[in-house]
């Protein structure tokens, strides 16, 4: 086990010394490129707002600086030779801001919210740009008429956020959306479906903003680098805020996530903990809205499908339509290249937790229609599927979540507080939240009738 300290450096000329800790691995952040550019598509994504008539605030970019810093730490400190038990690092972070006191203020809060995230043990300290970059962020011009957009929503390429944008355009709204780029085949959904919405709603001002950010292999020294992105929405996150810290108005930034999928209640007893995703879990979304309350931003982020499963989206969806027509662009697999070693191309597997729950939603809000989604194994019932080998592993973790609760239906309301706290949300919210949980397992589990698994 190593501990590691990333520290961010405003270019060659920033070398205030900062001592390490006690056995500490240093590596240097440099955020800036020639000579006063901001490096890691920070700079293209002001110059990207700037173009669409959206100026974000110093705070919001210090913001996503602070994601450079978590992204880089997150994807390439391994879990595997830097920590003692395979999972947990000891990360410390040195952000160079243009306000240190109001950070420092709230960093037990982005701490607080990165070790429930990622589940590693994070350590965040906040240090005053150097003079020369004591301004970063492109000043607003005067003007009597401000940026066009009225909603803001991430826009990740997967069927949720595809749901939210049609919804937000039917209802007349002008979003701004907002999308990381990450590998190829998420990249290409989004811009495949983001340019099919403005073919379909052809004149509408609505817009995009897309960031790139990757950290090369051996970025850390002596580190490989790590796959599991735990921290991802954290960078998702902050892009959003970056661009509404512009927007010169109060903003919602809109997280469209089934609660389902928002709780991600475990389905067996060893997907405990940072094994379970938590990137749109209620107590992660309350602590941004603590941490930008804190930070003097006037904007918050919400889930407007908190209380909806997948399959309630998709039979809701503003415009049926134009959903059944785009399904098949959209991107939900965990892993749609995997089928490569078979000859297929970039597809969705069909039999990984996000793949099922997708199956099932379709069936349940499409239907009559069928689910025109292509997936590797497309029928689950036509042989027993092997519970040692990835087909069949999450199918059988879902019957077995299915018969448990079916079995004793009380245990929704115990069950909903095992991946987090959820002493932010009322009683009426915490039992619509168990409701929620129990419908989409009630999905998926028509999906699963008649689907058989054995061990090998």
């Amino acid at each position: 086990m190593r501990r590691h300290v990333i520290i961010g450096r405003y270019g060659p000329g920033d070398r205030s010394r900062l001592p390490n800790g006690d056995g500490e691995v240093e590596t240097r952040l440099d955020l800036v490129v020639g000579e006063r550019t901001l490096d890691h598509g920070i700079g293209r994504a002001i110059a990207d707002l700037s173009r669409l008539g959206v100026h974000p605030s110093e705070v919001g970019v210090d913001i996503l600086v602070l994601a450079a810093h978590v992204h880089a730490a997150d994807t390439r400190i391994s879990r595997t030779t830097e920590s003692q038990d395979g999972w947990t690092r000891e990360i410390r972070l040195i952000v160079p801001v243009a306000d240190p006191d109001r950070w420092t203020a709230v960093a037990p809060i982005f701490v607080r919210m990165l070790n429930f995230l990622t589940g590693d043990r994070w350590s965040l300290a906040f240090r005053a740009r150097p003079r020369r970059f004591a301004r970063v962020a492109s000043a607003p011009p005067a003007r009597l008429i401000g940026p066009p957009f009225d909603d803001l929503a991430l826009f990740s390429g997967g069927l949720d956020s595809l749901i939210g944008a049609i919804d937000a355009l039917e209802n007349g709204r002008t979003p701004l959306l907002i999308s990381h780029a990450g590998e190829g085949a998420t990249s290409d959904a989004q811009s495949t479906l983001f340019e099919a919405l403005k073919t379909h709603y052809r004149g509408r001002a609505f817009n995009r903003l897309r960031l790139w950010m990757a950290f090369p292999d051996g970025f850390v020294p002596g580190s490989g680098g790590e796959n599991t992105t735990r921290g991802r929405s954290f960078l998702f996150f902050a892009l959003g805020i970056f661009a509404g810290s512009g927007l010169e108005a109060p903003f919602t930034l809109k997280v469209p996530e089934n609660g389902l999928i928002a709780v991600n209640v475990p389905l067996d007893p060893l997907r405990l903990g940072a094994l379970s995703t938590r990137t749109t879990h209620p107590f992660y979304i309350g602590r941004w809205n603590d941490a930008l309350h804190g930070l003097g931003v006037n904007g918050r982020i919400e889930n407007p499908y908190w209380d909806q499963t997948k399959g309630e989206m998709a039979e809701a969806c503003a415009n049926g339509t134009l959903l059944r027509r785009l399904v098949p662009s959209s991107l939900s697999c965990a892993a749609p290249t995997k089928g490569r070693w078979q000859g297929l191309g970039t597809q969705h597997c069909g039999y990984c937790l996000p793949c099922l729950i997708r199956r099932a939603a379709l069936v349940a809000g499409l239907r009559p229609d069928p689910d025109p989604t292509v997936y590797t194994v497309d029928d689950l019932t036509a042989r027993a599927l092997d519970t040692r080998q990835s087909e069949g592993v999450q199918i059988r973790s879902f019957q077995l979540a299915i018969e448990r609760l079916r079995a004793r239906p009380a245990l929704a309301p115990i069950l909903i507080h095992k991946p987090g706290p959820l002493f932010d949300e009322s009683p009426a919210r915490q039992a619509a939240l168990a409701g929620v949980y129990r419908r989409g397992l009630e999905e998926v589990g028509a999906l699963l009738t008649g689907v058989r698994t054995h061990p090998g």
